[in-house]
This record gives structure tokens, C-alpha cells and sequence, in this order.
């Protein structure tokens, strides 16, 4: 299969001229160049990453190639992808002030019904009873049918956990998942208060992986709503 953005290469190397800091900031930071760079020039791209040529105010001329992590799908992704390295690269080198987020938002993807299906679906997995125990208004048989499934999982990874153990390691990972929003808030989330980085912390804690990814995903819009300004 041909390589879509490769087949762009020409294009984007001679649309890029146009953009020669951003060129330089990609070779200072993803290229890890220390020494003083007065110029860079991108020599190519596919969906793994770019080739880019530089030369330092000292006189020498080298290259670099940067990698593209995760690769591009598709040529529509070149764009926001070079937006956003532009940001980060920029952000890094101090040539950007870091984003600032002034508000809490519960993330639109928070899906609550699943949430609660999953909570639900660990604790009818952990509280099956033995095969013949009845419970009560609830036959022994009609028990045992109706936790077949939780039996039969318990049998397939050979023990059946307890509630206890996965609300624990449900909160270890939301615990660890809430340092990393509380650093995310320490950079980025500013306010009048400091209710804004208490709420996405403590909403962390409670629903994890969806806040805060939430919460980077705006520190990267603010990334590129800043480099478009200033374009």
C-alpha cells in the first residue's frame, strides 16, 4: 500500500518554507539539536515522520529525522499533527506561554450508564454464591441459573475476586490517575480559586481516565488556538 502522505511530500516540503520557525523548533526540541540553529528545511514526510536539514550559526550543516508517534493514518492527520508538535515544540523551547484552562467541564464521552453497567457487572461477578446456595426469595435453582455466567468466568481465569480487592485497585489506579491530574492542574488549570484543580482531581478520583484525558485534550486545543494566533 502506497504511503498517502508521502505522496504529499513535495507539496508539504515547499508549503513548509513558509513556515521556517516552526522548522527551527522542530529540530531544536524533537530533534534534540542543543547548538544554535539560524535555519531548518524539511526534506521530506511519510506517515512515520519527517526528514528535516539545519544549519547552525556556527557554520555546519547536518539533518535530522523526527518521528512520528503514534504514525499518521492519513493524510488529514498531517495538519493538526504539525499544529500540534508546533505547540509542544515551541511550549518547550519557551518561544510559548503555557495554555491556561480557567474552567471545570465534566467531560461530554463521560458515559455514566456504563459506568454504573461495569459496577454492576463486578459486583454480580464477585458475589455469586457457591452452586446450590439459595438466597433469599431466591430458590436454589433459580439461583444457580442465573449465575452461571459469573461461575463459568470465575472457572475461566481460575478464582473469583472480591469486591474488596477490585474497589482496591480501582482506587490505586484512580489514586495514581489523580497525581497525574493534580500535575496537569499545576501547569495548565488556573483560576480565581483553587475549586477549578480541586474538581478535576477529585473528579479523577471518582471516574478516572475520562477527566483527565479530557482535560489534556483541552490544554492541546489551547495549544493550537495560541499558534494559530499567532500565525
Amino acid at each position: 500500500m502506497s504511503d498517502p502522505v508521502a505522496s504529499k511530500s513535495t507539496f508539504l516540503c515547499m508549503y513548509m518554507t513558509n513556515h521556517p520557525d516552526t522548522l527551527v523548533a522542530y529540530v531544536k526540541h524533537f530533534g534534540k539539536v542543543p547548538e544554535n540553529v539560524s535555519s531548518a528545511e524539511m526534506k521530506s514526510i511519510d506517515c512515520k515522520g519527517m526528514n528535516l536539514s539545519y544549519s547552525l550559526k556556527s557554520g555546519g550543516v547536518s539533518s535530522v529525522h523526527v518521528k512520528f508517534d503514534p504514525p499518521l493514518a492519513g493524510y488529514e492527520e498531517v495538519k493538526p499533527r504539525l499544529l500540534a508538535m508546533k505547540a509542544d515544540a515551541q511550549e518547550a523551547l519557551g518561544m510559548l506561554q503555557s495554555p491556561k484552562i480557567t474552567s471545570f467541564r465534566l467531560p461530554s464521552n463521560l458515559n455514566i450508564p456504563f459506568l454504573l453497567s461495569c459496577s454492576l457487572g463486578s459486583a454480580y461477578f464477585c458475589w455469586a454464591p457457591p452452586q446450590g446456595t439459595a438466597l433469599p426469595f431466591i430458590p436454589a435453582n433459580i439461583a444457580d441459573m442465573v449465575f452461571i455466567p459469573a461461575r463459568a468466568l470465575a472457572s475461566a481465569i481460575g478464582f473469583q475476586p472480591s469486591m474488596r480487592s477490585i474497589i482496591q485497585c480501582v482506587a490505586a489506579l484512580h489514586c495514581l490517575e489523580s497525581v497525574y491530574a493534580g500535575y496537569l492542574c499545576r501547569h495548565y488549570v488556573t483560576g480565581p480559586f483553587v475549586t477549578e484543580q480541586a474538581a478535576y482531581i477529585s473528579a479523577t478520583f471518582v471516574f478516572g481516565f475520562p477527566v483527565w484525558s479530557d482535560l489534556k485534550k483541552r490544554v492541546q486545543e489551547k495549544r493550537i488556538e495560541s499558534v494559530m494566533k499567532a500565525e
